[in-house]
């Protein structure tokens, strides 16, 4: 099998999401970077009303304040944007079951139509199986160890990183597809795979 980066037939959308409070369940920020044909082809960024409160330990980690974000769109307004390509291939994250649980949660909050399930896969799993020798696989340690660019807790860096985590592990030979899995939008797990 062809493993290079190039070699995915869909759209593989990383994507990385800040918090405002412990509850994890509405957004304050959000980031998205598009591979296709081996690169990153596109980027959005955007901070998000969620329309919620703020905790001061999320305001210190992301320094996304309530103030900051009084007059950013909210998430149906950002869905309008980036629906179409969240579901046009498959979305990366990592520690992804978080991001896709709060994206999950974002959904139904809302009541904005989505799929029942989407594909996703994540690059602290595919890191564990191409750099087993680190002593963690948390985004920094893996970016200090690969040498790739971070702000960490910047939804806007930290999708890029995570896309170009997965560019580094084609690179190495590691495959996608056994790390692809199906997460169930509506109640909010990963569905079991063989």
């Amino acid at each position: 099998m062809n493993n290079t980066p190039s070699s995915i037939s869909r759209p593989v959308i990383a994507f990385d999401v800040e918090t405002p409070n412990s509850y994890n369940d509405r957004m304050s920020a959000i980031g998205v970077a598009v591979i296709e044909n081996g690169r990153i082809t596109r980027k959005y960024t955007t901070l998000i009303n969620p329309e919620t409160h703020f905790d001061a330990f999320n305001t210190a980690l992301t320094g996304i304040s309530a103030d900051m974000v009084r007059s950013a769109p909210t998430f149906p307004q950002v869905w309008e944007i980036i629906g179409p390509v969240m579901q046009s291939g498959i979305l990366l994250a990592h520690n992804a079951p978080f991001d896709m649980r709060v994206l999950a949660c974002c959904l139904t909050d809302y009541g904005i139509p989505a799929p029942a399930s989407l594909p996703y896969a994540c690059t602290v799993q595919m890191g564990r199986k191409c750099c087993p020798r680190l002593p963690n696989h948390k985004l920094d340690t893996m970016c200090r160890a690969l040498d790739i660019p971070l702000n960490h807790h910047q939804a806007d860096s930290d999708c890029l990183a995570c896309a170009r985590l997965l560019l580094y592990y084609l690179r190495q030979g590691l495959a996608l597809e056994p790390f692809i899995r199906t997460y169930d939008l509506r109640n909010l797990r990963t569905l079991s795979h063989s």
